[in-house]
């Protein structure tokens, strides 16, 4: 079964309140976003290997390490993933960035690929898969399914808000996907909003509403 953290770090937590704060105004709000995203990156890429090297400094030669040429790739599902995307790639400049658009089929209410766009070597990456709302878990596990049908093997998810729906629904269908959230939310209600949440993310960001 994969681990779900929940982020308790002050900064993030203290973030975050105002994320959720419904006056926040749309530059603040992405500005947030992206802030959080960096922060969460710290803990998503704990694991990453090193390796030893030898730096010389102006002193002396310093055993240091740096990262032992892990491939990663950022996937952000469209389009409120493309608010954590920015802060990712403060934290890991050389960093590829895969898209993938989603949308839900009204009759079917299964998730739709419209936009599917990866580095060509993604099979051989590390992806950390990024959408502010984990709600019914829908759009993650289908974005999820995408990335193993290309041959990736190693896969995290990272949202800021999840709720029990979308975590259950991630654990029984990739129960070999980690996933990293700033909160874990109550429910969801009657429209598939996350409650208390912070409305939807896509509009906050791209001030649409």
């Amino acid at each position: 079964m994969s681990k779900v953290c929940v982020f308790d770090h002050p900064l993030i937590q203290h973030k975050l309140s105002i994320l959720r704060d419904k006056n926040t105004s749309v530059k603040e709000f992405r500005e947030l976003i992206s802030e959080i995203a960096m922060l969460m990156c710290y803990e998503a890429t704990r694991d990453l290997p090193l390796e030893e090297v030898e730096v010389e400094t102006p002193v002396a030669v310093a055993k240091c390490h740096r990262l032992a040429g892990k491939r990663v790739a950022i996937v952000p599902i469209l389009r409120a993933g493309l608010g954590m995307v920015d802060g990712m790639v403060n934290m890991m400049p050389n960093v590829k960035v895969g898209h993938i658009g989603l949308f839900r089929d009204p009759e079917t209410l299964e998730p739709v690929k419209y936009y599917y766009k990866m580095p060509p070597d993604i099979g051989e990456r590390d992806v950390i898969v990024v959408d502010p709302m984990l709600a019914t878990g829908g759009s993650a596990s289908a974005a999820i399914q995408f990335l193993k049908d290309e041959g990736v093997q190693h896969i995290k998810l990272m949202s800021i808000i999840g709720a029990p729906e979308g975590v259950g629904r991630m654990q029984a269908d990739h129960p070999d996907v980690d996933i990293f959230v700033a909160a874990l939310d109550d429910h969801l209600n009657e429209h598939g909003y996350i409650v208390p949440g912070l409305g939807d993310a896509g509009d906050r960001i791209f001030g649409t509403k």
